[in-house]
């Protein structure tokens, strides 16, 4: 076969460091815009993104040239840059590790209308329990929560 095909989803996530509430409201579309220009340059355009005061959500189709660490490790790094630029804060910081899970095409607004109501559930949800149920759901068993929660 002479060509690559390939049609991978994905649905990532990772938090401010310490999971402190440093993406203000005013900040928030414009960072989506920003993420997903990065996510476009790396090839792996974002379906949606959205995010709440302490992390992101995004749902993605992977590129097939670039590799899943080289994609978050450039929009965690563009984006970190981004933020102390446009909000002044000079000690904004994402934590240092993620949650990224495959997602099938047959769950694909699924996906999107979760990732888009972030706000509601997380009214009664924390960051921690929900990364806790994905674990869980994606039988994740590599998950080791003094190490994924440390910073």
């Amino acid at each position: 076969m002479s060509q690559s095909l390939s049609k991978l989803y994905i649905h990532l996530t990772f938090s401010t460091k310490n999971r402190l509430p440093l993406i203000p409201k005013s900040t928030k579309t414009n960072l989506h815009s920003y993420l997903a220009g990065t996510f476009k340059k790396l090839e792996s355009p974002a379906l949606i993104i959205n995010s709440v005061p302490d992390h992101i959500h995004a749902l993605y189709r992977m590129s097939k040239n670039v590799s899943l660490a080289n994609i978050v490790e450039q929009l965690k790094k563009s984006s970190s840059k981004w933020m102390k630029e446009n909000t002044g804060n000079k000690s904004f910081y994402w934590q240092t590790g993620y949650g990224a899970f495959s997602v099938s095409s047959s769950k694909i607004e699924t996906t999107t209308r979760y990732i888009a109501r972030q706000e509601i559930h997380h009214q009664h949800l924390s960051y921690r329990d929900e990364i806790e149920k994905f674990i869980q759901k994606y039988d994740v068993v590599e998950y080791n929560p003094d190490y994924f929660w440390k910073e």
